[in-house]
């Protein structure tokens, strides 16, 4: 036996969450996690915070992909503390791999994804309306769209357009970003995110592309963006991992096509 009085407290706990998990979700939110000890305590708390306001069963999915700073314990902690948190893990690092992964765990009708350094709960509540109302199955908030102000340094905007020119050229996608926040009906994105191959970066860009193709409305909000740390990669090793990825999508694109045929 335990410690007097233990164990009726752990007991409960543990029936509380599991009748809380066993509700329907309506809402997911996904944020995957990689070495984010410094910010992944007050982000969880301020969505989870918020979440709770709009009193509507959520939850919320960290992903954990291959941190090495401690970030896996804290999570654990968030998850034991909040019977809405819910932890996922991935032995290596991979920003792509941790949203499809977080996707494929949400339970709930609306899926919302935001970066632990990008979470604007302004935009939740415009997106999550517009899925709701059925005005479109994807909304993005975007960097380059009209009333989108950017406080980044000028490299990375420059990167951004130039990111965003070649998607459109090479891909023909209409959409002016496809990085970053964004909120999804799952029943209407759980068929193109399941076909996606793509991993890294250009998840996001594989998901909206199958999405549009498969007939998925897709709607843009002007983002609101500033850095809240330094980046973690060099704009000009961004650049070429860009590159090479559009590349590769491109080709994998093509090659379904003439198989198809």
């Amino acid at each position: 036996m335990g410690r007097p009085g233990r164990p009726h407290t752990g007991r409960w706990l543990a029936v509380t969450k599991d009748a809380e998990r066993d509700e329907h979700v309506r809402r997911s939110v996904v944020l995957p996690a990689h070495n984010e000890a410094d910010l992944l305590e007050r982000a969880v708390g301020d969505l989870v915070k918020a979440m709770r306001e709009r009193r509507e069963p959520f939850e919320l999915v960290i992903v954990e992909n291959g941190s090495t700073d401690g970030t896996g314990a804290i999570a654990a902690a968030l998850e034991a503390d909040n019977p809405e948190v819910r932890l996922v893990t991935l032995p290596t690092a991979d920003y792509g791999a941790a949203v499809a992964k977080g996707f494929e765990a949400a339970r709930g009708d609306v899926v919302v994804n935001f970066d632990v350094d990008y979470v604007d709960l302004g935009f939740l509540e415009k997106g999550v309306a517009i899925v709701d109302a059925g005005v479109a199955g994807i909304v993005l908030a975007s960097k380059r769209a009209p009333g989108a102000t950017d406080r980044r340094p000028l490299a990375r905007r420059v990167l951004t357009a130039g990111f965003t020119f070649a998607m459109r050229a090479l891909l023909r996608m209409a959409v002016t970003d496809a990085h970053g926040m964004k909120v999804l009906s799952r029943e209407q994105c759980a068929t193109p995110a399941a076909a996606c191959k793509m991993t890294g970066a250009l998840w996001d860009v594989e998901l909206v592309l199958r999405a549009a193709r498969a007939g998925v409305r897709v709607a843009e909000l002007p983002a609101d963006v500033r850095e809240v740390r330094p980046p973690r990669t060099s704009v000009w090793h961004r650049s070429l991992e860009s590159a090479t990825g559009l590349l590769q999508l491109r080709l994998l694109l093509w090659r379904e096509h003439v198989s198809a045929r």
